[in-house]
């Protein structure tokens, strides 16, 4: 839709050049020559923008740009004189206009800053909009779970949310950790600040550190220009290091000074940074045994888990798993365009005794599989991997085949990889991700 301008200039035949050449540029154009009926048509008609002359017959342009602002907040204003001086321009500024342009107005210059005006209008009034969906989407009461598990976690995030103190967020993988993070920042008092998260065991240990911290010019060997560290980054706002465990001894050093002090030294630099930040962290196995082994530090434990927030995983969770599926079955067909109306009574009861090792997730990439392959308009037993409605359970028949545990493991990872993904299994069996891999290889094995 063409943006609505309103042009007030006493000068008739400028007043009339300017109507010409931005009805021409495809805007809807009202003009008035007097800041009372240019008050009147504000009244009437709701415009993007308003062109006013600083000298006008009765009110002046700056009164009018005023009164204006106080009847349409989001109308930009330009100011238009002949009588040039820092004064007005700074009066006219400080009174909230976007602009300050002389006469004689060149076509192309005041065409080209009314562009640009609106545009920044747009673009805020996006990313207004934006945010208000972030936040409806981690608004609390769109949390899916009505059991008591997850509404006892929603009870006590919601107590805890608008606190400075860290939280360590627990609980299995697959189970909604960075949700949970998104959701805290989100109700509270720092929403309108960065949330910036970070996954500690997806980035090596050499490059971890200068994510985090940020480096100056020269610091090592290519680099070529300053960059800002994840901790400056997030400053004012919330910081979430998932898989915090993994992260070296050395780098737990530096972060408990960072929390100690809330200042951050980027590499290679011999001043520190003031940052405010509030860290939320997570990780999938009990910590506790990772600092009784000596592998992470006990006071850096004691500072990021201020309060502790274990997520329940998905099997405790059974009252949830129908209105969970159900969810993703809609979102996933608006998302691929399938009419799948409904699961069928025979799925749903193949999902609520499922185990669920890979929890939420698992649940989400089978549904969302189930949509894709689905030929008819409602997703049946035939439609979901093959694994999870055998008659007999994995481990039953593997105590019954008195299998060893290479064969026991071997089976294991046919039984679930096209269910899970490579962290969820090697998270399933105690083992690292490359670990795993080299199993695969040496049996052979690759997903459906």
């Amino acid at each position: 839709m063409a943006a609505r301008l309103l042009i007030v200039e006493d000068e008739e035949t400028l007043r009339e050049s300017l109507q010409r050449v931005f009805q021409r540029s495809g805007y809807l154009v009202d003009t008035t020559s007097t800041a009372e009926s240019a008050l009147e048509k504000l009244e009437q008609e709701v415009y993007d923008l308003m062109i006013t002359d600083i000298i006008l017959p009765g009110i002046d342009g700056i009164e009018l740009l005023k009164k204006a602002r106080l009847k349409q907040p989001k109308v930009i204003v330009l100011i238009i004189t002949a009588y040039a001086s820092v004064e007005t321009a700074v009066e006219a500024l400080r009174a909230g206009a976007y602009d300050y342009v002389m006469k004689p107005i060149i076509h192309e210059e005041i065409k080209k800053i009314v562009s640009n005006a609106l545009h920044e209008k747009a673009l805020t009034a996006e990313n207004i909009l934006l945010r208000k969906q972030i936040e409806q989407r981690y608004d609390f009461d769109h949390v899916i779970g009505t059991s008591q598990a997850i509404q006892g976690v929603i009870a006590e995030i919601k107590k805890i949310s608008d606190a400075k103190s860290n939280i360590l967020l627990t609980g299995e993988t697959g189970t909604g950790k960075e949700l949970f993070a998104r959701a805290i920042h989100y109700n509270s008092k720092r929403n309108n600040k960065p949330f910036v998260p970070i996954n500690c065991s997806a980035i090596p240990e050499t490059l971890l550190e200068s994510e985090l911290f940020g480096y100056v010019k020269g610091a090592f060997t290519g680099a070529v220009i300053p960059k800002k560290g994840l901790f400056e980054e997030a400053d004012g706002g919330t910081i979430f290091l998932d898989e915090i465990g993994d992260i070296t001894l050395q780098l737990q050093a530096k972060l408990l000074r960072v929390l100690e002090d809330q200042e951050i030294r980027p590499l290679g630099s011999t001043k520190s940074r003031k940052v405010d930040i509030r860290l939320l962290s997570a990780t999938n196995y009990a910590i506790e045994e990772t600092v009784a082994k000596g592998a992470f530090r006990e006071d850096l434990y004691y500072r990021i888990n201020v309060v502790t927030i274990k997520l329940p995983p998905l099997r405790e969770r059974g009252d949830d798993i129908q209105l969970l599926a159900k969810h993703f079955k809609k979102k996933y067909a608006q998302e691929i365009g399938r009419n799948i109306v409904e699961l069928s009574a025979d799925v749903l009861k193949i999902l609520a005794s499922y185990a669920w090792p890979g929890n939420v997730r698992e649940l989400q990439n089978v549904i969302e599989r189930a949509v894709l392959i689905a030929d008819t308009e409602i997703i049946l037993p035939v439609h979901l991997p093959e694994s999870m409605y055998r008659k007999q359970d994995f481990a039953g028949s593997s105590i019954k085949q008195h299998l060893s545990i290479e064969d026991y493991t071997k089976e294991f990872v046919k039984s679930y990889q096209n269910t899970c993904s490579e962290q969820q299994l090697a998270d399933m069996l105690g083992i690292t991700r490359k670990t795993l891999w080299e199993k695969r290889k040496k049996w052979n094995l690759k997903k459906e």
